[in-house]
Parts: C-alpha cells; structure tokens; sequence
C-alpha cells in the first residue's frame, strides 16, 4: 500500500500539484434484520477503493476509484489533477491549508470482543429472543430488531509526509414495538429510536445495553401509550432524557457550528447557521451551566477516531463554554481563514467522497443533578425522551420535536403517562432557559449513525453525550 500512495502523490508533485493526499479504505458491514419472530435480512458487505485530493493553482481536484491498481493510481491521479485545473479557471480565494500536518501513526478502537468473531447463530438468537419478548404484551401488532457492526480499514498518507493507518470497529442494535389502535400508531424504542445505537466498540457493546431485558418493557410502554393523555398544550418546564436532549444537540448545537455552513460552501442540502463570525467569542449561546465540547478522543464514542480524513489528530475542543459561543467545527482551509489550526473534523463517507466538516462527539457537559433529585425539584413541568419526529431551520434557529414517551410531573412526582409529546423554541432563548443539568452518572455517548449532510449527500457516524437536563418556561403540546 506505501508503494501505491507513494507513487500517487509523487506524480500528483510532478504534474503540478502543491499538496495531495491519498486514502485507501478496506470496509466490511454486517447487518441483521428480524421482524415478528422471522429473521427479514442478512447482509456482509464489502467496499474497497481510494480516493486522491490535490491542490493545483490554489484549487482544489478530487477523484477516486474501487480499483486499487497501479495504472489506475497514475490514471485518477491525473483526473484529479485535471479537475483541479479546471476548478482554478474560476476566480476564487486560493487554497490555504495553514501550518503542515505531519504525523507517523497507527490507531485501532479499543475492543474487548471482535463483533466479528461473534457467531451469526448467538446474534440472531438474541434477536429472536427480544422479538418473542416484545410482542408479548396483547396489541402489539410489530416487533423489529437489528444489529450492524462495521470494521474500516483507511491508509492515509500526504505530500506534508503523514503516514496514518487506522482500523475503527463499530458496533451497533436497536429494538422497536409498535402498538396499532383504530385510529393511532405508538411506538417504543431502545437504546434509541430510528433504528438503532451505535459506538466505536466491540461486541461488548451489545452486551452493555442488555437488550432482552428491556424487550418486553417496550412492548407493555408501546400499548400503555395508546390509552394514555394526550401532551397538554401550555408553557411549562420541560425536562429532556438524554436520548433527546443528544438529538437536541446534534441539532441546534452541532450543525450550526460547522464553519463551513457559516461560510456558506454548505447551504443547499442542510442550510446555513446563525453562528456568524462576529459572535464568536462573544455570543449568549446559553445559561452560564451549559457547556459543550467537540471531543474525537472518547472511547466508544460513534464520532471517535485517531485521526480526521486530512490527517489531523482526534481532540476535545470547546464550542460552547460557560454558555458563550467559543468556537467552530473547522478544517484545515476554513480554519486558516480564522487564523486557527483545524481541530480535526473533516471526514468523509467512505473512499468515494470528498471530506466534510462533520460533527465528531458533540456533548453537553455534565452537571451536578442526581435526576431523582431534579425531579423532586420540579413542583410542575414534564418530561420527555427518545426523539419521534425533528424540524429545525436553515439557519438552526426554529425547532419543534416529538418525542415517543413523556411523564407529567406534579408536585416533585413522577406522575401521568404522556403520548404525542411536543416542544418548540429559539436555539439561544432555549439553551439560556437550562437550569439544571444532570451528573455523570446519567451521562452516555449517545450514536447517530445517519447524519445527511453535502451534494452529493455523504452519511455520517456521529455522537453525542448527554444527561437529562432542565428548561423552563418552554412551549409543550400543540399551542393554538
């Protein structure tokens, strides 16, 4: 492989390029499906290919290939250098990388038991088991469960003389009852909702999150949801369970901080941010107790790896601090442009696509709350967990979610079983309402592994840590 990337960045050099890098990547995905007691879908897929960057006259050129062969390096090589040719035709600012990266390196996810050498029989056993499980409970009409695990395989190598081999394992499940009434559907999810949970992790991960021994409490809260009240509709305190206050973040905190959508070369295909450049480091983005960082360096964390696809090391970097909007998700070029090194969050899906700035873990730091604790400090209000429905807008000002499952409470007490819950607010008003933030004890690295971003659209693996937190005086239910 050092003799393929060798060659290619040597002709890139000699056709007129000012910096290239080259990666090659070697991935297999299994995924298993099963539905109301029948195994629906098995799957082993594999990718191998490369894909090469350039910068030839102040622009950039990019083109790849599943064919891992010398004649093709020299031949996509050149491509690239044409496509950079021609992109430098065009009046623009020239490419500014800042500083070099220059890193020799080797990075794996630390595993305790290879997903792989799992045997399909004991995953789709469990499976099975937690369908049997779910549809328990009399009026459970769907029982769905799932499990993909994935090994990438990347070289990495640059002009700048980085040499970086990485090996990122991920393992992920999810289980889904869905209960059907004459005139309504609820559903209820675990770990999380639309699919599944994942992590950088090994088979040890299933394990973690004991999915047979929530399977029939799924099937019972799925049922109890189409007789219970409907959310009320008022202004009220608002608590969020981690799995949504994760999708909260990722929404209203981890996109609008992509520096890439503040300049604008992402706007299209997910809009713009609010976070403009003279609110950097001087901007009320929340209450004083609300922190947020960028951290690639946590383990088992879907958004966690040695290095970025440019060959920047993983690092913990805040966006949010004290509640001041400190900094942005940066690449090596939108970086420059800040006078900044990047903080290593360009990736790309796969070796066929160019890389993007994407979130890594974005997390809201944990507070000092026990939950129980929160509650019974709450005289009224309620709460609400596992995302159902999201809306938020180009600018990543307006959101309205629904979540599956909220609880009233009343009086410090847990109290009635809620459906069709919803919340709505403004990014700062509602970030600068938190008062009360949970401990690290309810604090996990929560996976989203289908973050949609860039034309042609790329899918990301990312990560958010959350514990539950409090927000007052927030808009709940449908308001007239």
């Amino acid at each position: 492989m050092n003799e393929l990337t060798n060659r290619a960045l040597n002709l890139a050099q000699t056709k007129g390029a000012s910096y290239a890098d080259m990666r090659v990547i070697d991935l297999e995905m299994q995924t298993i499906a099963v539905k109301n007691g029948i195994v629906e879908g098995i799957s082993l897929d594999t990718s191998h290919g490369f894909g090469i960057r350039v910068i030839v006259d102040g622009a950039w050129g990019f083109a790849s290939s599943a064919r891992v062969e010398r004649e093709e390096v020299d031949k996509i090589t050149a491509l690239a250098i044409e496509i950079a040719k021609a992109s430098a035709l065009v009046a623009g600012e020239r490419i500014d990388l800042g500083p070099p990266e220059v890193h020799r390196d080797a990075f794996r996810t630390p595993t305790t038991l290879d997903p792989f050498q799992v045997s399909l029989e004991e995953k789709i056993d469990l499976l099975l088991a937690c369908d049997e499980a779910m549809r328990k409970t009399k009026g459970v009409t769907v029982a769905e469960g799932n499990m993909a695990f994935i090994r990438e395989r990347q070289v990495f190598a640059s002009t700048e003389g980085s040499s970086i081999e990485q090996e990122i394992i991920e393992t992920g499940a999810g289980l889904e009852a869905t209960a059907v009434a004459e005139d309504e559907v609820q559903k209820r999810s675990y770990p999380n909702s639309f699919g599944r949970h994942q992590g950088t992790a090994g088979y040890e991960f299933i394990e973690r999150y004991d999915l047979l021994g929530n399977a029939e409490r799924l099937g019972q809260e799925a049922v109890a949801l189409l007789s219970a009240r409907q959310c009320p509709s008022r202004v009220t305190t608002l608590i969020l369970g981690p799995t949504q206050l994760a999708l909260q973040v990722h929404e209203s905190c981890g996109h609008p901080t992509e520096l890439d959508r503040v300049l604008g070369t992402e706007a299209s295909y997910a809009g713009t941010s609010f976070l403009t450049p003279e609110k950097l480091g001087g901007f009320r983005y929340g209450s004083e107790i609300v922190s947020i960082t960028a951290d690639s360096t946590l383990r088992g964390g879907l958004g966690t790896f040695g290095y970025d696809d440019e060959g920047v090391p993983a690092q913990r970097t805040h966006l949010v601090k004290d509640g001041i909007f400190v900094g942005y998700l940066t690449s090596r070029e939108t970086a420059s442009q800040l006078e900044q090194r990047s903080n290593g969050t360009m990736r790309a899906d796969g070796w066929s696509n160019i890389p993007l700035i994407r979130m890594t873990n974005i997390n809201l730091q944990p507070g000092e709350w026990d939950l129980d604790d929160l509650i019974a400090d709450t005289d009224e209000g309620i709460y609400m967990e596992m995302n159902k429905s999201w809306s938020i807008d180009d600018k990543r000002l307006n959101f309205q979610f629904g979540t599956e499952i909220a609880y009233e409470i009343k009086n410090g007490k847990w109290g009635d079983l809620l459906k069709n819950a919803t919340y709505a607010g403004m990014t700062p008003q509602f970030w600068a309402s938190c008062d009360a933030i949970c401990n690290d004890r309810h604090w996990d690295i929560w996976g989203t592994p289908n973050c949609g971003k860039g034309q042609p659209s790329q899918v990301a693996h990312v990560g958010h840590g959350a514990s539950p937190a409090r927000f007052r005086n927030v808009r709940v239910g449908v308001m007239k």
